[in-house]
């Protein structure tokens, strides 16, 4: 068992120490990141909430600071009974726990962090700023604010906008170089982090949606996929592929017993097990590394019905069938012409165009027959006009429609129906349209962050309230093959999903709980009504705050993966300073439970590209592939990790913790 490092008793009022670290927010996240960073990494953290209601008052819903309290509990209480085996506080211990816990994170209220309130927080003497406020504009102002207290605090700063967020970290080191000249910059620890929980989130979200649950982490141009395995049938062998990365929790025999999570004792998932232990296990599934695959060149989402409205969708099928008939009738008349006459085709063609659109003189001096082709072109010509108006008028209430929300077609199956259109859906959305998955969104608001989306890449779209019935039904959920259920409220995201497995009892359900007690009991009710479906409970904070606390720590990470409610994350790693790694043949640095060096990166250090999980430069004019990567999967086991190796982990929370406290303890803080 890993170390657990116990809280470190700090009185509320009592200025932090030197190296500690800031967390500002006002949701989930930031409780979460705290959590992360106390009891996971041994960090001394301060944590600065929003104002709230009486947290006293019982007829008051639970203050920000009362959430706090009440996690930060859970979490001491949880991390001491793991630490201290059953070395016991007993029933009546609870209160004691609790407040050990509060007094882990240090917990101050203000409305906005300005200057005075990151003051009073001990900015100047913080290692690692996180802002992680649900507003953007919030976050940049004291970002900007941060950076002039503190050149040297390492941030990291929570923002949906991409493009904004990639301008904001050249500013704020650029910021940092500019307030300490002379200070060489690869040795100034100023460094910029900017995140979205929605990215970080929505590609586990998406992969719930597909058959065999697949997780792709992307680094150096190559696909890293970890898939879900069923335990292996009687006489079978489970494919291990490339390693089995986790054990899923047993529920063969009880499926109500294991809802993954870290109390659920021996059934809990088992990440990063060995190979005794994958040998000795029977009837578990298993999340193995696939065969690793090249890359695509980045390519927008596809839209479902292509960039512009459709022929078939511009013009009704019975105008198209008029316009049909007009024609043939010209052909008609055309060959009756040539029967007739003596006109060459090109002659008679013309004439007959001419007649059709009534811009001949009479054929007073024809022959009998062509005056009677003439009539008949009169007459067609007469159908012509109106076939043209009624042609005109559809195209230009099609074309003005065209941007509108398009309604699911009438024999769509097999497609995805996603439950809110905010931040996290809207990412999804993209994600799996990226994977050309077909999806059908259900949202409230007209105006939701996501329905431009939605209606540029022609989406189908239902707006409606999906707790009134009929709404549902509208995305075709009887034939659908998954149902993500995204919305910001709990509730309605279980009645979306009680009333989806009431109707098709097999639906693959994802559903975004905020609570992690009320989705422990949901998980573990949907698996007990329906064994045979598969149920997952995700909750975006726990996706993301991982990623988060490793960016707080200054370090890479390419992906996190859930294991049904744990988090297994895979990170890029410099060997030199890691006792555990370096000088370790790759079989000796395994360790089972907290780590697993997966690939190395051979380019010359020089030539790195500094984020693995960008993909490579390329020039879509030069070659038609991308250039090869410098990353090797298939590493012997006996190969020795030298200093200047860069390698690609997969880690439990832990695990990388323990990794990145024994790198730090060689080098005394600045």
């Amino acid at each position: 068992m890993l170390g657990f490092v116990p809280p470190l008793p700090q009185q509320p009022g009592r200025p932090p120490s030197s190296g500690h670290m800031i967390v500002c927010g006002d949701d989930a996240l930031a409780r979460r990141l705290a959590v992360e960073l106390r009891f996971i990494y041994g960090e001394r953290v301060t944590l600065l909430l929003p104002p709230g209601r009486d947290a006293n008052n019982p007829e008051t819903p639970l203050t920000q600071r009362g959430r706090a309290a009440a996690l930060f509990g859970r979490m001491s209480a949880a991390m001491n009974r793991a630490g201290n085996g059953n070395a016991g506080t007993g029933g009546s211990g609870g209160s004691g726990d609790t407040n050990a816990g509060v007094e882990a994170v240090r917990i101050m209220e203000a409305p906005e962090p300005s200057d005075d309130v990151l003051e009073e927080a001990g900015i100047d003497r913080a290692a690692a700023l996180a802002l992680v406020y649900d507003d953007d504009e919030r976050n940049i102002r004291a970002a900007l604010t941060a950076r002039r207290l503190n050149p040297r605090l390492r941030l990291v700063i929570r923002l949906y906008n991409r493009k904004l967020g990639q301008h904001l970290e050249e500013l704020l080191d650029q910021a940092a170089a500019v307030a300490m000249p002379g200070i060489d910059p690869a040795l100034l620890d100023a460094s910029t982090t900017v995140l979205s929980d929605a990215d970080t989130a929505a590609p586990a979200l998406a992969a719930t949606a597909l058959t065999g649950s697949s997780k792709v982490i992307q680094a150096e141009g190559l696909l890293l996929r970890a898939a879900e395995r069923p335990p292996p049938g009687p006489g079978q062998s489970a494919d291990p592929g490339l390693c089995t990365l986790a054990l899923l929790s047993s529920t063969t025999n009880d499926p109500a017993g294991a809802e993954g999570s870290d109390s659920s004792g021996d059934e809990a998932p088992l990440l990063l097990p060995d190979e005794r232990a994958v040998a000795e296990t029977t009837g578990r599934g298993t999340v193995v590394l696939e065969a690793i695959s090249r890359a695509d060149p980045d390519r927008p989402a596809t839209r479902m019905g292509g960039r512009g409205a459709p022929l078939s969708q511009v013009f009704s099928r019975r105008l198209r069938w008029s316009a049909l008939g007009i024609a043939l009738a010209a052909l008609a008349l055309v060959v009756a012409s040539l029967l007739t006459t003596e006109d060459s085709l090109v002659h008679s063609t013309y004439l007959t165009l001419l007649d059709l659109l009534g811009m001949n003189d009479p054929s007073e001096g024809g022959t009998t027959a062509r005056k009677i082709i003439q009539l008949l072109s009169g007459v067609a010509g007469l159908l012509l006009l109106p076939l043209l108006i009624a042609a005109v008028l559809e195209a230009f209430g099609t074309l003005r429609t065209a941007s509108s929300l398009r309604r699911p077609p009438r024999g769509l199956s097999g497609h995805v129906v996603l439950l809110g259109l905010g931040k996290i859906g809207t990412r999804v959305l993209v994600r799996l349209r990226e994977l050309d998955i077909p999806v059908v969104v259900v949202e409230e608001d007209p105006e939701a962050r996501g329905i431009p989306l939605a209606r540029s890449m022609h989406v189908p779209t239902v707006i409606g309230d999906v707790t009134q019935e009929g709404v549902l039904e509208a995305a075709k959920i009887r034939r659908a093959h998954a149902l993500l259920a995204l919305t910001s409220i709990d509730t309605t995201n279980l009645e979306a999903t009680l009333y989806a497995r009431s109707v098709k009892p097999d639906l693959r359900v994802a559903l975004r709980l905020y609570d992690d007690e009320f989705a422990t009991a949901v998980y573990r009710t949907l698996r007990t009504a329906h064994p045979q479906a598969l149920t997952r409970s995700r909750s975006v904070s726990h996706l993301a705050a991982p990623s988060f606390a490793v960016a707080m720590m200054g370090r890479q990470i390419l992906g996190a993966v859930p294991v049904e409610r744990k988090v297994m994350l895979f990170a890029a790693l410099e060997v030199a300073g890691h006792p555990q790694l370096e000088g370790h043949t790759v079989e000796q640095a395994f360790r089972a439970g907290a780590w697993r060096v997966l690939a190395i990166d051979a380019t010359p250090p020089a030539d790195r590209n500094p984020d693995l999980a960008a993909p490579p430069p390329f020039d879509p004019e030069g070659d038609a592939t991308p250039p090869p990567s410098g990353l090797v999967w298939d590493l012997h086991p006996g190969y020795v990790l030298r200093a200047q190796d860069r390698v690609v982990i997969a880690a439990t929370r832990r695990g990388l913790a323990e990794l990145l406290r024994r790198q730090r303890s060689a080098v005394p803080r600045q």
